[in-house]
C-alpha cells in the first residue's frame, strides 16, 4: 500500500525543465538573429525561471500524476510569451523586427485556442491546466499593452493591468471570488484583446485607426469587467450564506467524526 501511494514528481519536473531549456534556446536564437540586448536577455531568463519555479510548485502541491498534452501546448505558448517579453524589454533601447514580433505573438495567440480543445478531446482537463492557461494569457496581454503604450500612451496599460487589479481587489473583497455564469460575450471580449493589441502593435494601421481599435478593446473590457462585478455584487449575500452553511456543515462533521476516531483508536490500543 505504501508503494502504491508513493508520489514521484520527477517526471513532471523533467518536463518543466525541458521547457526552461527550450526558453533559453529560443532566447539564444533571438540573440543570434537580431542581437538581443542585456535587457531582453535578463527579462527573458527571469520569465523562464519564474515560470519553471511557479509551475513546479503548483504541480507538486496538487500532486499531478501526468503533465498531459494540453499543458505541453500551454508550456509551448509560455515559451513564446517569454520570447515576446524579451523583445518588448529590448524595445526600450531598439525596436525589434516587426515581422518577428508579430509572428511570435500571433502563434502564441493562435495556440490559445488549441490547448483547451486538446484537454477536452484527451479528457485531461484540470483546474491547474485552466489556471496555467489563464495566467499565460493574462501575462501576454500585459506585455502587449506595455509595447503598444509606448506609441499610443500609458492609458493602454489599463488593458493589461485590469485583471491583476481585479485579483488584488478580491483579496480585500472576497465576494469578487464568486463563480460567474457562462458568458460567450466575456470570452469574446477576452479573445479580441490580444488580437486588437497585436494589430495596433504591427503598425499596419494609421495612428488614428490603431488608437480607435485599442480604445474599443479597452471599452469592451471595462464593460465586461463592470458587468461581472455588478453580478457578483448582487449575488454576494447568497455566496456568504453558502460559505456559512459549508462552515457549519464541516464543523458538525468534525464534531461527529472525532468521537468515532477516538473510539477506533481505543479499540486499536486494546
Amino acid at each position: 500500500m505504501a508503494l502504491i501511494n508513493t508520489y514521484d514528481g520527477r517526471l513532471l519536473l523533467s518536463e518543466t525543465t525541458v521547457g526552461a531549456g527550450a526558453q533559453v534556446l529560443l532566447l539564444a536564437f533571438l540573440g543570434t538573429a537580431i542581437g538581443l540586448g542585456p535587457a531582453g536577455w535578463l527579462t527573458g531568463l527571469a520569465f523562464g525561471l519564474a515560470t519553471w519555479a511557479v509551475l513546479n510548485r503548483a504541480l507538486l502541491r496538487t500532486r499531478t500524476r501526468s503533465f498531459g498534452p494540453a499543458n505541453r501546448v500551454t508550456l509551448g505558448r509560455a515559451i513564446l510569451v517569454g520570447a515576446v517579453t524579451a523583445l518588448v524589454a529590448d524595445s526600450f533601447q531598439s525596436s525589434p523586427p516587426v515581422s518577428l514580433f508579430v509572428g511570435l505573438t500571433a502563434v502564441a495567440l493562435i495556440l490559445d485556442g488549441v490547448d483547451g480543445k486538446v484537454a477536452r478531446r484527451t479528457g485531461t482537463s484540470t483546474a491547474l491546466g485552466a489556471r496555467f492557461d489563464m495566467e499565460v494569457d493574462a501575462f501576454l496581454i500585459l506585455v502587449l499593452s506595455v509595447y503598444v503604450s509606448m506609441s499610443l500612451g500609458p492609458w493602454v496599460m489599463l488593458i493589461g493591468l485590469m485583471r491583476y487589479v481585479f485579483v488584488a481587489a478580491a483579496k480585500v473583497m472576497p465576494w469578487l471570488n464568486g463563480s460567474l455564469p457562462h458568458s460567450m460575450a466575456r470570452k469574446t471580449v477576452a479573445a479580441v484583446q490580444g488580437v486588437f493589441l497585436l494589430v495596433a502593435a504591427s503598425g499596419l494601421l494609421p495612428y488614428e485607426a490603431g488608437f480607435g481599435l485599442v480604445a474599443l478593446a479597452l471599452g469592451s473590457l471595462l464593460w465586461s469587467f463592470g458587468r461581472d462585478i455588478a453580478w457578483l455584487f448582487r449575488n454576494r449575500e447568497g455566496r456568504a450564506e453558502l460559505t456559512a452553511t459549508a462552515t457549519v456543515t464541516e464543523t458538525v462533521a468534525v464534531a461527529v467524526e472525532a468521537p468515532v476516531e477516538r473510539r477506533a483508536a481505543e479499540l486499536v490500543r486494546s
